[in-house]
């Protein structure tokens, strides 16, 4: 049994105390539409310091300062990813579930589908995006 801990807490050392590193989140520019104006509208995170606006795809990495501020605030976490940065699939209620192609417009990737990314398929094409992701074809869009 002392060995046993004796080797966790070896390896929990080597590993620098973190069994995982938090993902690196980009936040790309200020591009988009409603940029700077206090509200992250970027559809990768939740929390309080996001927009009660429907969130629209194309502000992917379009909304810098004011994500980059709340996040840094602790206002913002990724959607779905844990503090690892692994994802949390979800369920297959979207509308497009289990048609071969991720619809959840928190990766990027070959395996995403080509139509317009909405807000109500994010964690709802658990199926599909699992798969996708599995096999490499996808990863979080960070």
């Amino acid at each position: 049994m002392k060995s046993v801990l004796v080797v966790g807490v070896t390896l929990f050392a080597l590993l620098g105390g973190h069994a995982y590193a938090a993902p690196t989140v980009t936040f790309g520019d200020d591009s988009g539409e409603y940029s700077n104006d206090g509200e992250c509208d970027d559809p990768r995170f939740e929390g309080p310091g996001m927009t009660a606006t429907p969130l629209l795809s194309d502000d992917i990495l379009s909304d810098a300062s004011d994500c980059g501020a709340a996040y840094a605030k602790g206002n913002l976490s990724l959607r779905g990813v844990a503090e690892d940065g692994t994802p949390d699939f979800g369920d297959d209620s979207g509308e497009f579930a289990k048609d071969g192609e991720c619809d959840d417009l928190r990766f990027t990737g070959p395996g995403m589908t080509e139509t317009t990314l909405i807000e109500d398929d994010i964690m709802h094409d658990a199926t599909d995006c699992a798969a996708a992701f599995a096999k490499g074809k996808i990863k979080l869009n960070l």
